[in-house]
This record gives structure tokens, C-alpha cells and sequence, in this order.
């Protein structure tokens, strides 16, 4: 009785309804998307406002310590008597003392004139300055200092350039006056350069990195090869730990019989040490992998099979490989916008002269303070949005993929056909996902600034407070992760019934919740064995690397080089196997729907390859129920 009762009379919360994949499409979460496109006018307008007010042209053609921007007429500021100048003929920023920097704001604190011409040879005297004035039409001195004056005028010394003037040469785009001759920086370079002279190790290190940049780039490039690759993750990484304790054996024999100069011979000493090291490391590493892989080999053996099925849907759907591509185009292009925006509101508002300085800053006042807060908002809400159209896009390609039983029917283009009818149908669902990621991310940022900022202060009340934003800030970034993944599986619903966020998140929480027991074997093992791609993807570009400065070993040493090829090793990885990820879960989703509703009878054929449901009912962990269409429930031992 209890097998034939409809569960909606016990939890009348789950409504019974069922999954109609790719049967009906409509629009959803509409109001959600009136919400988002007024959101996206709000930035446009704080961008309109920039550029009205003067944001834009001050950070084009830059300006003055007056508020006269440089290469157009002005009006006069209250209160500043050299305000208001035509500065029609002076197009370049031109700063008294450009070594002046403030690192703490990150800002030049020099006065800065519009000048028509920069100096292209050093002026080591007032005489100097006062010829190029007279010669070139340039005046760079305040502009109550005539140019006949600036080898007698008292105020010389603080209104006129810093002698020597170096050399400088005008930016093409933003017209600023900077100097060529590194010796305007001598100060941090010579600290610069005394830290690495004294530093040995650190001046082999960088000769290292310049001498094998080529080797470098080449590595680089054999990461994004092998990351597309399918070789097996646990031999990889035996060979090139043997690898290594050979060459390890081998350099430390040659370093016995060195008889090179003692600069080689350190180079030596530093790739053995570091060789040993390497050596240890993917020793300890293999041995734990193997132990790993030992204890669950029956589980990695379903999920091996689903990461099958995964492959033939890139072999269909070949673009999925270049979707982290467009994303990340996209983001940059957005990030560009956005800090473009944010330098032209920095230099909007109302001008105002600094007493203390003598110069004019503009500040915006009143409600338009608060536009700096609504465009930090749109960073984060707009880039969940972009990463939120990458899943629901790749979503809707693979369920596309994986309802339709003849593969030859598939449209021409699947994952261009799943974008269109994601801009079509559903893009109120990707503004509301992306909102609720935005709600949790902003606390945990500003939590984490928090902390950041009491780290240096040492008090008893201060650690309490520290422990306590801390443990906030873990579950904050725990709630996130969890919403992350079921909003991805909320776009899985909604690229297969058409439903609204609301509905699609409650479904595919109900039918996960229904598979928990296969969900814990196929996140946990899945991203385990993902992890083993990504660190196959280092192993063999560190192999390669390794095998290429072994030919450089008299002057070479090893270090940065490799971790530098390691690091864009992880991240070109981890991009390509995200969307791999992305894959399995939406095919875990599809075949957790398929299997709820069909039986492999006649009529009622499963979605998925035979040779996956063959797998996963060897397992022994699921059984399905007798012909009735209901769910696969799993059976707990």
C-alpha cells in the first residue's frame, strides 16, 4: 500500500508533476529580468554621468592642479585663481617632480601643468628650462611665472620642475608627460637593484627565469595540449616520479666531477637541491594516490564509466571546449568597462580645493557618493551573471544532447542553439540565480575585510573579534559553494522543463535528495578523479619541463621556471575541466530523471548509453522498482 500511495498526500509540499524534457519552452522569471535590465540602465547611467560631468575627458586628457583640463577651454573654479585658462594649445600633463609617488593612495603627489610640449632632452639647469620655454612655446613652471623669470623668480624652487628634468615622452592615449630614463626612479631602483645584488640566490633565480623565458612560453603552450588529452592520470605521474629521482641521481653525479666556474657550480648545487625536493614530493604524492585509489576502486569505477559517457558528448559537441574561451572574453571586456567607469567617477563630482595642498580635487556629494557602491554591486552581479550564462548555456546543449535518442538529429550547432534560447527564454532565471550568489558574496567580502583589517592589532577583545569573523566569513563561503551547486542544477531543470528558478530549484533538490547516496559517490569520487586530471596536466607539463632545462643546467636554475609553468599548468586545467565538471553533473541530473520515469522496457527505453545503467546496476548499490515508473531509490547498507 505504502509502495502505490502517491508521496503528495504525505508531503504535499513536492506537487507531482512531471518532467516534460525539451516538450514546451516559455519565457521565465520575467520580473526577475525587468529587475536586472533596470539594474544594467543603473550602470549605464552612473557611466553617462561620469562622462557628463567631466569624468571621462579629466581621465583621457588629464588635467592640472587647477582643474583646467588640458587641450580645451575652461571655466573658473571659486576660490582657485588659476582656474579657468585656455588650454587649447596644451594638451600634455606635465608634472614638476614625477618621482614624487605616494604608494599608500597611488597617486603622483607633484603639482601637474598642461604643457604643449614635452621635454625630450634633460634640462640639468633653470636656463635650460627658461630656453625650452622660450623655444618650444612650453612653459613648465606655474603659470604666474613668466618664462624670462625662471632663473631669478623666489618661487622657483617650489613652482618650477625638480632639476635635473629628465627626458619624458607624452602617452599616445592619455597625454602624460613620462620619463624615459629609468635614473628618474633611482631610488627604488637602486633598492631594487642592491636587494638582488645582495641576494645571490634570488640573482640566479631571475638569470634562471630570462635565460629559459623561451622554454617558458613553449611549456605554456603544452599545458593547453594536455589538458585536452586522455592519458591515465596514475601511470603519468609513476613515470615522472622515476623520472625524477633519475635525473636527481644523475645531476648529483655530475656535480661530484664539476670542474666549472663557481658560479656553474652553485647552479648545479641549486637543480640538485631542488631536483631532491621535486623528488620527495611526487614520491609522498604517488604513494598516497596509490592507497587512495586503492581504497576506492569500486566507486571510481562508476564514476569512470559516467566520465565516459561525458567524453562522447565532447565528441558530439566539440565547442564545449572553447566555452571557457568566450567567458573569459567576455569577463575581461566587462572588468575593462567597469574600471574604466570606476577611474571616471574617481574624478567626477564638484570640484574642491585642498587647503593644506593648494591643488583642486573633485568629490561627489550628497546621494551620487553612494553611485561607487551601486557599480562595486554591478562587479560582482554582472560577472555571476556571465559565469551563471556559461552553465545554463552548456546545460542546455547537453540536455539537448541527451534527449534525443538518434544523435544524427541534433541541430547543426547545439551549443550556439542552447545559447539563443537561453537569451530567449531564460535570462530573468540566470539574473535571479546570480542575485542570490551576489547576496552571499558581498558579506563574506566585506567580513573578510574586516578580519584583514584587524589583523595588526594585538588585544584580547580584537582575537575574539577575529575568531568569530573568521568562522563567519567559513560559513558564508560554505553557504555560497552550496548555493553555487544547486543553482547549477536549478539551470539543469529549468534547461529541461522550462520551469522558473523557484520550481527548477525545488526539483532538482528533490530528485537529488531522492539519489543522495549516488550524489555522494559522484561529487566526492568525480572530483577526486578531476583533481588527478588537473594534477595529470601539471605532472606531465613539469615532465616536459624538466626533460627541456636539463639541457640548460650549467646556467639555469629550475625553480620559478617550473613553478611558473606549474601555475598556468593548474589554471588553463582547471578552466577546461570546470566545464567538465559542469558536464557531468547536468548528465548526472538527466539520468537521474531518466531513470525516474522510465524502466528500459519496450516504450520506455532509457536516455543513457546501456553500458552506463548496465554499470551502475552491477554496482549493487540502486535498484529500480517493478515496472511501476517510479524512481531508482537507493539502497542503503
Amino acid at each position: 500500500v505504502w509502495r502505490n500511495t502517491d508521496p503528495s498526500l504525505f508531503m504535499p509540499w513536492q506537487s507531482k508533476r512531471d518532467w516534460k524534457p525539451l516538450e514546451e519552452r516559455s519565457c521565465t522569471d520575467i520580473p526577475w529580468l525587468i529587475v536586472y535590465t533596470l539594474f544594467c540602465i543603473g550602470m549605464a547611467c552612473i557611466c553617462g554621468f561620469a562622462i557628463a560631468t567631466g569624468g571621462a575627458s579629466r581621465i583621457i586628457s588629464g588635467y592640472d592642479s587647477y582643474g583646467n583640463i588640458c587641450g580645451q577651454k575652461n571655466a573658473k573654479i571659486d576660490g582657485v585663481p588659476l582656474s579657468g585658462q585656455d588650454m587649447t594649445k596644451n594638451k600634455n600633463v606635465f608634472f614638476l617632480d614625477p618621482c614624487n609617488l605616494d604608494f599608500i593612495n597611488r597617486k603622483i603627489q607633484s603639482i601637474a601643468l598642461c604643457v604643449s610640449k614635452c621635454p625630450a632632452t634633460e634640462l640639468k639647469t633653470y636656463n635650460d628650462v627658461k630656453q625650452f620655454a622660450l623655444n618650444n612655446d612650453s612653459h613648465l613652471c606655474s603659470y604666474d611665472i613668466l618664462a624670462a623669470r625662471y632663473t631669478n623668480h623666489p618661487d622657483r624652487f617650489t613652482k618650477c620642475p625638480k632639476l635635473p628634468v629628465p627626458p619624458s615622452k607624452a602617452v599616445p592615449l592619455l597625454r602624460r608627460c613620462i620619463p624615459v630614463d629609468i635614473s628618474c626612479y633611482a631610488e627604488f631602483a637602486q633598492a631594487f637593484i642592491t636587494f638582488v645584488n645582495d641576494n645571490t640566490v634570488l640573482r640566479r633565480v631571475i638569470a634562471g627565469v630570462m635565460a629559459s623565458k623561451e622554454i617558458i612560453m613553449g611549456l605554456c603552450m603544452l599545458a593547453l595540449g594536455t589538458t585536452r588529452s586522455d592519458l591515465s592520470p596514475i601511470l603519468s605521474i609513476n613515470r615522472g616520479t622515476g623520472v625524477l629521482w633519475w635525473l636527481y641521481a644523475d645531476h648529483r653525479k655530475a656535480v661530484k666531477t664539476n670542474t666549472t666556474t663557481v658560479f656553474g657550480r652553485e647552479v648545479a648545487e641549486d637543480n640538485v637541491k631542488a631536483l631532491l625536493i621535486y623528488a620527495i614530493v611526487a614520491t609522498v604524492f604517488t604513494v598516497v594516490l596509490l592507497l587512495v585509489m586503492f581504497f576506492m576502486r569500486k566507486r571510481v569505477a562508476l564514476t569512470i564509466s559516467l566520465f565516459h559517457v561525458a567524453g562522447k558528448v565532447f565528441i558530439h559537441l566539440p565547442l564545449l571546449a572553447l566555452q571557457p574561451f568566450w567567458t573569459f572574453l567576455c569577463l575581461m571586456l566587462f572588468w575593462v568597462y567597469w574600471i574604466a567607469v570606476l577611474l571616471f567617477l574617481g574624478t567626477s563630482g564638484t570640484a574642491v580645493k585642498n587647503n593644506s595642498t593648494g591643488v583642486v580635487e573633485y568629490h561627489m556629494q550628497g546621494p551620487l557618493q553612494y553611485m561607487v557602491w551601486y557599480h562595486a554591486v554591478g562587479l560582482i552581479w554582472i560577472s555571476e551573471f556571465i559565469l551563471a550564462f556559461q552553465q545554463m548555456t552548456i546545460a542546455g546543449a547537453v540536455v539537448t544532447y541527451y534527449f534525443t535518442r538518434n544523435k544524427s538529429q541534433l541541430p547543426a550547432t547545439p551549443l550556439l542553439s542552447s545559447m539563443i534560447r537561453t537569451v530567449r527564454y531564460h535570462l530573468g532565471t540566470l539574473a535571479k540565480g546570480s542575485f542570490i550568489i551576489t547576496l552571499v558574496k558581498i558579506p563574506r567580502l566585506i567580513l573578510t575585510y574586516i578580519h584583514s583589517q584587524l589583523k595588526g592589532k594585538v588585544s584580547q577583545d580584537n582575537a575574539c573579534a577575529r575568531c568569530m569573523l573568521k568562522a563567519c566569513v567559513c560559513c558564508l563561503w560554505c553557504l555560497e559553494k552550496c548555493l553555487a551547486y544547486l543553482n547549477q542544477n536549478a539551470y539543469t531543470a529549468t534547461a529541461i522543463n522550462s520551469t522558473s528558478f523557484c520550481t527548477s530549484a525545488r526539483d532538482a533538490f528533490i530528485i537529488l535528495v531522492e539519489n543522495a547516496l549516488r550524489v555522494a559517490a559522484i561529487n566526492t569520487v568525480g572530483d577526486f578523479v578531476l583533481f588527478l586530471g588537473k594534477i595529470l596536466v601539471v605532472s606531465c607539463t613539469a615532465f616536459a619541463g624538466v626533460l627541456a632545462l636539463n639541457y640548460q643546467r650549467e646556467y639555469t636554475v629550475w625553480v620559478l621556471p617550473l613553478l611558473i609553468v606549474c601555475l598556468f599548468a593548474f589554471l588553463v586545467a582547471h578552466c577546461f575541466l570546470s566545464v567538465f565538471e559542469n558536464v557531468v553533473d547536468v548528465l548526472f541530473l538527466c539520468f537521474a530523471v531518466d531513470t525516474k520515469y522510465n524502466d528500459g522496457s519496450s516504450g520506455r527505453e532509457y536516455y543513457m548509453d546501456k553500458e552506463f545503467v548496465e554499470n551502475s546496476k552491477k554496482g549493487g548499490r540502486y535498484k529500480a522498482d517493478d515496472g511501476d515508473g517510479r524512481e531508482m531509490k537507493p539502497m542503503v547498507s
